[in-house]
């Protein structure tokens, strides 16, 4: 696959023993696991499949995932990223992000009779089905999350009737309800947990009631990159951050690693946009990456950063993931048939004739 790269799972073992190291050159710690989650991967590879089988253009309804290279990558391929629905001609195949999209994005696309193919990541999806449960239950569902990001948009289009957006902390005041004994909270999957923790917190208090969703809706690898980054944070005197600025949780990576004890973080697309003057007098880089960057993109800025003087690089591992999800039914019974109806020929093919 052209742009795809993942490191995927959720089982933790301990850091590597960073701390005590004693640097003979500038060094980069580098985060792991870092990059590409499960969802992330399928939903790039669904678009990199598309194209293949069915060829260009495949139509893609917003960005796929949140990162500048991919988009760019997939474009040149002959994917076509549009903002709504009513952009893709009649007819044609469409694939929706991994953030996922409100039933009237479904209800838009079948009245335009397109050919969809659902790459939300399987861990949003979990979250539009509780959203489902407790508005049917008639719950004041309080979605902690940020007003006009993709994902927060396709939940809340689940029951728009009966969730209300908090973006923090700050906004939990704000919050009116009809019935204080039946409220529950449910969360976009990639927020700064810490955060989201004191969110919940607050609005404990105005609700003691309130139920918890049934399982972590903030997904496993938002989580693990996070507690990456705070096991570097105090050992660097920078960290970056490769990732988009729409990315949620790359951004939210640059804000964790400040708050975990980095003197100086900064986020970057490109190793072309490192700053020289970044790095004055520091000893130690610590890099990560987020959900939905590549590993090229990663690899291009050590290689820089090498070029700074930073020549010694130390992996510090805090989990292992091996966590995959398949790609799409429709799209996955497509490929199976196309791959049956394939060997179907080879086997009715006559064995070539070498008599003379």
């Amino acid at each position: 696959m052209g742009v795809t790269s993942t490191e995927t799972s959720a089982t933790t073992s301990p850091p590597a023993a960073a701390a005590g190291a004693e640097a003979a050159s500038r060094r980069i710690l580098l985060a792991a696991p870092r990059g590409y989650c499960a969802g992330v991967d399928r939903a790039v590879d669904a678009v990199e499949q598309a194209l293949a089988h069915y060829g260009a253009p495949i139509y893609v309804r917003k960005e796929i995932v949140h990162n500048k290279y991919v988009v760019e990558a997939l474009s040149r391929r002959g994917a076509v990223f549009v903002s709504e629905t009513d952009e893709v001609p009649e007819g044609a195949r469409v694939v929706f992000s991994a953030h996922g999209v409100s039933p009237a994005v479904h209800e838009q696309a079948a009245a335009r009779r397109l050919q969809t193919i659902d790459a939300t990541c399987p861990l949003v999806t979990k979250v539009h089905k509780q959203a489902v449960r407790f508005a049917a239950e008639d719950y004041d569902i309080i979605l902690v999350g940020h007003t006009g990001h993709e994902e927060v948009e396709g939940t809340q289009g689940e029951a728009p009737e009966h969730i209300q957006v908090v973006n923090g902390p700050h906004e939990v005041d704000q919050v009116v309800v009809r019935d204080p004994e039946k409220v529950v909270w449910i969360s976009q999957t990639t927020l700064s947990v810490d955060e989201t923790l004191e969110t919940v917190r607050l609005l404990r208090e105005r609700f003691p009631a309130m139920v918890d969703p049934p399982g972590d809706d903030i997904c496993y690898a938002t989580q693990n990159r996070q507690a990456a980054v705070k096991v570097l944070a105090p050992l660097v005197d920078v960290m970056v951050v490769v990732g988009s600025g729409n990315s949620s949780n790359s951004v939210r990576l640059k804000e964790v690693a400040l708050e975990a004890g980095a003197p100086a973080a900064y986020r970057v697309d490109f190793a072309r946009e490192l700053e020289e003057r970044w790095f004055d007098g520091a000893s130690t880089v610590g890099l990560t990456s987020g959900a939905s960057v590549p590993e090229i993109l990663v690899r291009e800025v050590i290689e820089r950063l090498g070029e700074m003087g930073f020549g010694e690089v130390e992996e510090v591992r805090t989990a292992t993931e091996r966590i995959s999800f398949s790609l799409p039914k429709n799209l996955r019974a497509d490929l199976k048939a196309a791959g049956d109806l394939a060997a179907g020929q080879a086997r009715r093919e006559p064995a070539p004739d070498h008599t003379c």
